[in-house]
């Protein structure tokens, strides 16, 4: 683990990172990517719930109950004790949050200004790649 505690001079880590710069840094990156992403959504509602596809109801609570766990979980990355939980719950998450995903790619000329459909369709099967790449840092 690398972590600055007891005998280091310093008090007990609240951040207790895992050992190895692939995991340490995964930790980090994710942690911070989901806090943005999950504040983006307290902060610029609309952006989001423009993706929410219309088949689901109150597109606004969606988007704040997605960004709350976003940020929840981006936290709960830092915290050992709660690292394996925050990475399945971020996990299950990002499997909740696919069909807005698959809606943007189905309906890409609606969201092009936001990116040309190649990187929406792209983006799809990522989805599987960063719920990989969560799990395993969340270990």
């Amino acid at each position: 683990m690398i972590a600055l505690g007891p005998g280091h001079g310093h008090p007990p880590a609240l951040i207790d990172l895992p050992d190895g710069l692939a995991a340490a840094g995964s930790v980090v990156l994710l942690a911070a990517a989901f806090v943005v992403a999950g504040a983006l959504h307290l902060l610029k509602p609309r952006l989001f719930e423009a993706i929410v596809p219309p088949s689901l109801p109150s597109p606004r609570l969606l988007v704040y109950v997605s960004g709350v766990a976003e940020i929840a979980g981006g936290l709960g990355l830092l915290v050992p004790a709660l690292r394996p939980w925050a990475g399945w719950g971020l996990a299950a998450l990002l499997v909740a949050v696919f069909p807005a995903n698959l809606y943007m790619a189905r309906t890409a000329e609606r969201f092009r200004t936001i990116a040309p459909r190649w990187v929406l369709v792209a983006r799809l099967p990522l989805q599987a790649v960063l719920i990989a790449w969560v799990v395993w840092a969340s270990r």
